[in-house]
């Protein structure tokens, strides 16, 4: 391969890595001719591919590498979860790369027979016309510590015998020594009714489901009963099985035996395109994961969209599924499928699985798109504060403002432009608070914000679209009372608040003030975070060099002839009165003379000695 095309490959590469989510996943590497040739799972994805492009690579790393062209992945909610697809990839492709188990063994499941006494065994054969599995457990220590449990709990019969409730009664069994060491209920001679011991099948199927919730709660009245009664070692008996299931890790949603043959699809939709994922699952395991985007041409609807999506993945990988999985419903044309929108169950962890993939998918073009047109991304930040706030336009300038002060000394304020969502330094502006007596935030606030917007309506400069206070409710009253009831102006007004630790957990709008629900982890609330440390540094420097020169300028009142030319000077030049002191006789007499730097400097240190 030519330099240049091998120097496109890696900035090909390079740009897919960067976007990787660093969510659990499955990798897969393709080659040239877009075969699969390595599968591998992460708890995090972009970490785990970054590591095989590190300059530190064994001989096998650095030959897999030189051979991959694309990167693939699908995201999951686990690590186990991503062991489990992984292990079915690797079945389906065979990549070069990857070890192949000879026997072709995969994870084993639990089992539960379709006899008329069912048994619970452990299996890595599936066959659903014998029984209904659940599993398969990635971890063996899981499934016995289940199985395990399910024997202390139940005691389902561990015999082979055909059991019939007809040679039963006829007294055609024994029991054996299970039964003796209190690991059967005796089934086989009637010592445990059939309508008991199907109870007892059936709530180990919850179990297995993961519905466990009314079976702790059971456990938990028949200890407080037993405890009432005294009868604590068997209180303790039971609370030892209910730790035991809480501790009990539910099934994987990636995999799951009665989920046969059927297709699943998730749509996110914005503005100017459409995203489809497309899973097929056969006998419970992703054999097939595809996401893709249509660009809208009309006014396309997401049913629309969506039909057109599935009748293209059906044709493009010739599944023929019986079952689709939808997120809504939708007027499809082919009566002989069945459409199913699950509100619970496998299926819809499953239907939940394909949104997961689909809007990791929007998110990752998203950020390609933005690392290559930064402007894309400012767009989208403002038109998200302009949604969530329901602002006429978007808030291309943003103004913030921030009191600072010692017990009502040194008060000052500032405030802060934001232009397209980045400082526009030039228009900072520092206020000096003049009409207020004492440490009253509100008053200071008031005095500021209305010699600011005083001065823009008289000097008819552009108003911001959007005011953001540091603080809360009282913060945004006292704007709004200037902005609104004296200055008759109409800008929206916000404020970001913070909780007992002084940390900002809350975004403020509207009147009454109400909480807009941003998540505080995400990325438009951490920009506003930074705006609002922004106007708060700048406030709080503005009110430290105030109080500098300040406690500067009451030291060199005590000298003779010092007016406040000469200490503009040396404040503007020294900053601190310990500057001041330590410069030598050459430094003060380059910014005040050769006399009166004499003076000053002889004055300076009678007075320091």
């Amino acid at each position: 391969m030519a330099k240049e095309e091998m120097q496109k490959v890696k900035d090909y590469l390079k740009n897919i890595i960067q976007i990787l989510p660093e969510r659990p996943g499955s990798y897969q590497y393709l080659d040239d001719s877009k075969t699969v040739i390595y599968v591998g799972k992460a708890k995090n994805l972009k970490r785990r591919v970054s590591s095989y492009f590190n300059k530190d690579q064994n001989r096998k790393t650095a030959m897999l590498v030189s051979k991959i062209r694309d990167i693939k992945y699908i995201v999951v909610e686990t690590e186990t979860d991503a062991l489990l697809l992984e292990n079915n990839l690797i079945k389906k492709y065979k990549p070069k790369y990857n070890i192949l188990l000879k026997d072709d063994k995969t994870y084993p499941s639990i089992c539960i027979t379709k006899e008329e006494y069912p048994r619970i065994i452990k299996t890595r054969t599936i066959d659903l016309k014998g029984g209904d599995y659940y599993g398969p457990y990635s971890h063996e220590k899981t499934m016995y510590a289940l199985l395990d449990l399910i024997k202390k709990l139940y005691q389902p019969r561990p015999c082979r015998l055909p059991l019939k409730e007809k040679d039963i009664d006829n007294g055609k069994y024994k029991v054996c020594l299970n039964y003796h060491m209190h690991k059967c209920k005796g089934v086989c001679i009637g010592e445990q009714s059939k309508e008991s011991y199907l109870k007892d099948i059936h709530d180990c199927r919850e179990l297995l489901k993961g519905n466990i919730g009314q079976i702790l709660k059971d456990m938990r009245t028949d200890m407080t009963l037993l405890a009432q009664g005294m009868r604590f070692e068997e209180a303790q008996a039971i609370k030892n099985k209910y730790e035991q299931l809480k501790c009990f890790q539910a099934k994987s949603e990636i995999v799951h035996a009665s989920n046969t043959n059927i297709d699943v699809f998730n749509i996110e939709t914005d503005e100017n395109n459409a995203y489809i994922n497309y899973l097929h699952i056969i006998q419970g395991s992703i054999v097939q994961a595809f996401t893709f985007e249509y660009k809208k041409k009309m006014e396309e609807t997401p049913e629309e969209l969506l039909i057109m999506g599935i009748v293209e993945m059906r044709e493009r990988f010739k599944s023929k599924s019986k079952e689709i999985v939808l997120p809504f419903k939708i007027d499809y044309p082919d009566e002989t499928l069945t459409f199913t929108i699950p509100q619970r169950g496998d299926k819809k962890k499953l239907l939940d699985l394909s949104g997961l993939n689909v809007k990791q998918y929007k998110f990752d073009r998203m950020k390609q798109a933005e690392s290559s047109n930064p402007e894309q991304k400012t767009i989208r930040l403002m038109t998200e504060i302009k949604q969530y706030l329901h602002l006429p336009t978007l808030p291309v300038q943003i103004e913030l403002f921030d009191n600072s002060n010692i017990s009502g000394t040194d008060a000052v304020a500032g405030c802060v432009v934001f232009r397209k969502l980045k400082p526009a330094k030039s228009e900072y502006r520092k206020y000096n608070i003049n009409s207020v007596v004492g440490p009253d935030d509100y008053a200071s606030m008031k005095e500021v914000v209305r010699r600011r917007y005083s001065r823009a309506i008289k000097d008819q400069l552009p108003l911001p679209d959007l005011i953001i206070t540091d603080g809360g409710i009282g913060q945004m009253n006292c704007v709004r009372e200037v902005i609104s009831n004296e200055l008759h102006l109409d800008i929206p007004i916000a404020g970001l608040a913070k909780n007992d630790k002084h940390r900002t957990n809350e975004l403020l709008f509207g009147f009454p003030p109400q909480t807009i629900g941003i998540k505080t982890n995400s990325e438009l609330f951490r920009l506003l975070t930074k705006m609002q440390d922004e106007v708060h540094r700048f406030a709080i420097t503005f009110h430290r060099e105030k109080r500098s020169k300040r406690q500067i300028a009451s030291e060199l009142d005590e000298i003779t002839g010092v007016g406040k030319v000469t200490k503009s000077l040396l404040i503007k030049e020294f900053r601190s009165i310990k500057r001041i002191k330590e410069a030598s006789l050459e430094q003060i007499q380059k910014v005040l003379g050769n006399k009166r730097g004499i003076n000053i400097f002889n004055a300076l240190h009678t007075i320091n000695q």
